[in-house]
């Protein structure tokens, strides 16, 4: 993580890292090792493994399913609950937290992503993000839905008092103990557990459906999280409030909200269609893209076009026959030139299975020939050594 120190206030990246962010977050991973001076009781070990479940169900039936996705609806008083109860995990407030991972999911592991393992790296992914200065604003555009609410807007500004305030019980409740081991401890569990969906849910598991990034189904992180490991599974239909979408695939946030509409507090639980379930249904179109963009990446346009040109001497066909046999599309039958059949072939490697598929190879197809069409219209660079020669001619007279 480099610190650049000399930032200033008209740097438009804001690309230094926000310090007064840093502090507070080392300072809860620091005080963690006070236990060494407080102890540790039974009491202060309860609390801290009563108080991660809890508060990781805030976080993910509340920061995301409910107030990132709206997977369910709630009375009023209960959505005032679940977002005193996010925010006493100390990640900021709802809104924040939402805003951003609505941005992510527009913009999932691409170079607009504000945290992905592919762009930026898997430690920048996990937590570095969040202290950069450019991802400190809420933009509220995008939590418009939420900050119609006075109460979340109040939250919004007092983003630390739950956390607050639980630290306080704590410590009434078991001493230094409780506050260190029982507060402390389980804040930092929680935060990279929650912090793994960002980066390992991202790298390492399996993959369903076919969701233009590389988020996967990981049960070990579901276990952890309470099911928001089934990553891939909520990419592929993000409305769900079950995201472990078969028996198996253990989600605890979506049984305890299913007895939670037993019981009248939530209601309206949307789950995947059967299309998805059967991996059936067609994808976005920005879904399309951004699978055909991975897999037209996998070949390169300047090799190609080079390959062209050196080869078009062998065949019946200038520059611009080939730029307008690019131009509509056509399947080149050149050596340097992929089919649309080797297209196919690689998708079918890179992919899992989807109805959608002849769509992405199609797409990528386009991206490729307009790719090498723009390189092989574009003047021919000269060779060093011709252009070496010209001058030493020039310079010869």
């Amino acid at each position: 993580m480099s610190i650049n120190i000399g930032s200033g206030p008209d740097n438009d990246e804001h690309d230094d890292v926000m310090y007064p962010q840093v502090l507070p977050f080392v300072l809860v991973h620091a005080g963690c090792v006070a236990a060494i001076w407080s102890g540790i009781s039974w009491s202060a070990v309860s609390l801290c493994v009563g108080l991660y479940w809890l508060r990781m169900f805030g976080i993910t039936a509340g920061y995301h399913r409910y107030f990132s996705h709206r997977a369910y609806a709630t009375s009023r008083v209960f959505q005032f609950v679940l977002a005193c109860l996010a925010q006493s995990s100390a990640q900021k407030s709802v809104l924040w937290w939402a805003a951003k991972h609505r941005h992510h999911h527009l913009h999932s592991d691409t170079a607009h992503d504000v945290h992905s393992p592919r762009h930026k790296g898997f430690l920048y992914s996990h937590l570095g993000w969040i202290f950069y200065r450019q991802h400190d604003a809420t933009d509220l555009v995008k939590v418009s839905d939420l900050a119609a609410y006075p109460e979340l807007m109040w939250l919004h500004r007092l983003e630390l008092l739950p956390a607050f305030v639980l630290a306080g019980l704590c410590f009434l409740v078991a001493g230094w103990s409780g506050l260190v081991v029982g507060f402390l401890w389980s804040t930092v569990l929680v935060y990279h557990a929650t912090f793994c969906i960002n980066s390992l849910a991202h790298v390492h598991g399996r993959r369903r459906y076919v969701t233009g990034d590389d988020s996967r189904n990981n049960w070990l992180l579901a276990f952890f999280t309470m099911g928001e490991g089934w990553h891939n599974n909520h990419h592929a239909y993000q409305a769900s409030a079950r995201q472990g979408f078969y028996w198996y695939e253990i989600d605890l946030t979506y049984y305890i909200l299913v007895a939670l509409s037993w019981c009248g507090i939530v209601r309206d639980l949307k789950t995947p269609p059967r299309l998805v379930l059967r991996n059936e249904h067609r994808l976005g179109s920005r879904v399309v893209k951004q699978a055909a963009e991975q897999l037209a990446a996998r070949f390169n346009p300047e090799h190609i076009a080079h390959a062209i040109r050196t080869s078009l001497h062998e065949t019946e066909l200038s520059v611009r026959d080939t730029l307008v046999q690019l131009h509509h599309r056509a399947d080149l039958r050149l050596a340097s030139m992929p089919t649309r059949e080797q297209l196919l072939a690689e998708a079918q490697r890179m992919f899992a299975k989807t109805m959608s598929l002849d769509d992405i190879v199609d797409r990528a197809h386009e991206l490729l020939n307009e790719a090498v069409g723009f390189l092989l219209a574009a003047p021919a660079p000269v060779p060093a050594m011709a252009t070496n020669a010209q001058s030493g001619t020039k310079g010869s007279g």
